[in-house]
């Protein structure tokens, strides 16, 4: 597999821990009384949304949805595909959606646009990092919890090709050469 890349702490678990802290007092305030339903991005959200959903103290459902940008090779197609949708029906309810990172925006927009046919009373965004110098599809973040420089980072949920999702903070893979 080659040489391990050479990863650099970005944001480390006690700065995690203070950012998903004032997204939940963010989030609290504004949901304390609706009863909201909480969908996870799978793969990279379900540790950010587990930390996120242990600091609210009211009312929620949680959901998941998985997307897929692959066609039969290994190449994205371009063209986003639900996997495995929302189970709950969200007509008429509260909705939060639950990313790890916002980069290019497509994923982010594809979903809400998606979400919002299902006739939600209400749609936002809660993004643990936003990367906008990457940026093609303009993006609304309700919550957030860091704007993240131009690199590629794993660590906290996040992957590099399926590796480095345990580890406790958020790191940049740095690079060689």
């Amino acid at each position: 597999m080659g040489s391990e890349p050479k990863l650099s702490v970005l944001f480390t678990r006690d700065e995690i821990e203070v950012a998903v802290n004032r997204l939940a007092a963010e989030i609290r305030r504004d949901y304390l009384t609706k009863h909201p339903i909480l969908i996870g991005i799978l793969k990279g959200s379900f540790m950010f949304m587990a930390d996120l959903i242990r600091r609210l103290d009211f009312p929620l459902e949680v959901e998941f949805v998985r997307l897929s940008s692959y066609g039969r090779g290994t190449k994205s197609s371009g063209k986003i595909r639900v996997v495995h949708d929302v189970q709950s029906e969200i007509r008429g309810r509260d909705v939060l959606l639950i990313e790890d990172i916002v980069d290019t925006g497509t994923t982010a927009a594809f979903l809400l646009d998606y979400l919002s046919q299902k006739e939600p009373n209400s749609l936002k965004l809660c993004a643990l990092t936003d990367k906008p110098a990457r940026r093609q599809v303009p993006v609304n973040i309700d919550y957030l919890g860091f704007t993240i420089p131009d690199k590629f980072i794993a660590g906290y949920g996040i992957d590099w090709d399926e590796r480095f999702r345990h580890l406790p903070d958020i790191c940049f893979l740095e690079d060689e050469g």
